[in-house]
């Protein structure tokens, strides 16, 4: 490693048995980035058992001299492609030393995965929220460089959003039929092709992303639309309840295939 831990810290691989330690760590950096906590349970276990993960191999956990766990670093490729995302979660105040070190590992591992996935070349990508500035500069250091930024939005509802507008014309919304098999393939096709051209975007096959919903605990089947303009398959919505404990709705997905863009299409879906 470049970066050495601090004095007394250690590294060791993640197991299952720590999935409510990790789930109480990356809550703790989600209040401290954003205000609220945003992972799920089942976002945690994904990490460590998802597709092309093996955690005793791609992630990594750095305790503290008392054995709590300060950081976690682990990655994502669903589909083995060139790109691996990269994730250093750190216990704010306290953590963020075992980032720089759990970095280099992670990026020494991806080059290791490119020759296991037979790739030439492979891009590592992070994320970070702009007030983690220490995770900026550990990035910063380590040759990443600013690509896009994403931004969070809310707005409150109150009696005037019952009633949406009518769409455009030619465009007609309706909820998806979870029970029928063509038609859930039909939504998972729009919203693959659709974010095909975003650039963080992860490909999931059909039955991976069935298997993920199967994990999910709770689906709000009342919020997941599907639009067509003139009677043509164009677009989607699908939401969460990830912020019901706030008194939130999210809004997760939000697609339209590019032949139907500029049309009014993503708007409708919203307002509905």
């Amino acid at each position: 490693m470049t970066h050495s831990l601090p004095d007394g810290w250690s590294l060791r691989r993640p197991t299952l048995d720590d999935l409510p330690d990790l789930l109480a760590l990356v809550h703790a950096s989600d209040v401290a980035a954003v205000g609220q906590a945003e992972f799920s349970p089942e976002e945690v276990r994904e990490a460590l058992t998802g597709p092309n993960v093996d955690p005793s191999r791609d992630s990594w956990i750095a305790t503290m001299p008392d054995g709590r766990i300060g950081a976690w670093s682990y990655l994502e490729n669903e589909s083995a492609g060139e790109r691996d995302f990269v994730e250093v979660y750190a216990h704010p105040g306290v953590g963020e030393p075992a980032q720089a070190p759990l970095l280099d590992l992670t990026l020494a591992r991806i080059a290791e995965r490119a020759r296991e996935f037979g790739h030439p070349v492979m891009t590592a990508r992070a994320g970070a929220i702009p007030n983690e500035e220490h995770y900026v500069g550990v990035l910063t250091a380590a040759g990443f460089r600013f690509i896009k930024r994403y931004a969070r939005m809310r707005r409150a509802l109150d009696s005037s959003a019952l009633t949406p507008p009518a769409p455009p014309p030619g465009v007609d919304i309706r909820l998806v039929r979870p029970d029928d098999e063509a038609d859930m393939r039909l939504f998972h096709r729009i919203y693959d092709t659709a974010f095909r051209d975003t650039p963080d975007y992860q490909p999931r096959s059909y039955d991976r992303w069935r298997e993920y919903l199967t994990g999910v605990p709770t689906i709000a089947w009342d919020e997941w639309f599907v639009a067509s303009v003139d009677g043509t398959p164009a677009g989607i919505l699908m939401s969460s309840d990830q912020a019901l404990d706030d008194n939130e709705g999210w809004v997760k997905n939000l697609a339209v295939l590019g032949d139907f863009r500029r049309r009014g299409v993503g708007a409708a879906l919203l307002r509905r």
